[in-house]
C-alpha cells in the first residue's frame, strides 16, 4: 500500500518528468522547423529562442516553490508496461513513415506523418500518465500534421512545411510542458 506522501512524490516526479520530455521534444521540433527557413538570421533566432523556452521550462519544473499538485495520479495497473508499449509502437511508426514516405518520393510528408504520430501517440498516454492534459497535446499536434498535409498537398515547398509543422509542434508541446511544470 502507498502512502499520500510516496503518492504525491511520484505525482510531482512524473509530472516534473513530463515537463521535460515535452521541452525537450519541443526544442528538437523547433530546430527542425526553422532549418527549413532559409533566412540564417531568422533561423538561428528561432534556434536561439527554442534554447531560452526549454530552459525556461526545465527550470519551471524543477522550481523549489512550486504548489503541490492539485490532485494525484491515478495510474491504471501496468502502467509502464503500457507506456512502453505506446512509445514502441511510436517509434516503430515514425520509422514506417519515414520509410513509406521516401519510397514514395514523397520526403515532404516526413514532418507532417511524424508530427500525426505524435500526436496519435499521446491520446494513450493522456489515459496511463493521468495527464488529462495530454488529449489536448494529441488533438493539437494532429491539427499541426494535418495543417502540415494540407499545405504540403497544395503544393508548398518541403521547406515550408518542415517550417511550419516544425514550429508549430514546438509550440504546442511547449504549451504542454509550461502547463505540466505550472499547473501540474
Amino acid at each position: 500500500m502507498t502512502t499520500d506522501t510516496e503518492c504525491a512524490a511520484l505525482t510531482q516526479s512524473l509530472r516534473r518528468r513530463g515537463a521535460i520530455v515535452l521541452a525537450v521534444f519541443a526544442l528538437v521540433w523547433a530546430f527542425a522547423g526553422g532549418s527549413g527557413i532559409s533566412a540564417m538570421p531568422v533561423s538561428v533566432t528561432i534556434g536561439a529562442i527554442a534554447v531560452v523556452l526549454t530552459v525556461v521550462a526545465v527550470v519551471l519544473a524543477f522550481r523549489s516553490n512550486s504548489r503541490p499538485a492539485s490532485r494525484m495520479v491515478n495510474l491504471p495497473a501496468k502502467w509502464t508496461r503500457g507506456v512502453g508499449m505506446v512509445n514502441m509502437a511510436e517509434v516503430v511508426a515514425i520509422f514506417a513513415v519515414i520509410a513509406a514516405s521516401n519510397a514514395s518520393g514523397h520526403p515532404e510528408l516526413i514532418p507532417p506523418g511524424i508530427c500525426l504520430v505524435v500526436g496519435l501517440h499521446f491520446f494513450p498516454l493522456a489515459r496511463l500518465y493521468d495527464q488529462w492534459q495530454y488529449k489536448w497535446t494529441a488533438i493539437f499536434l494532429t491539427v499541426v500534421a494535418v495543417a502540415g498535409l494540407v499545405i504540403s498537398a497544395a503544393g508548398t515547398t518541403m521547406e515550408t512545411v518542415r517550417a511550419i509543422v516544425g514550429l508549430g509542434a514546438a509550440a504546442v508541446l511547449w504549451a504542454s510542458s509550461f502547463h505540466v511544470a505550472v499547473r501540474g
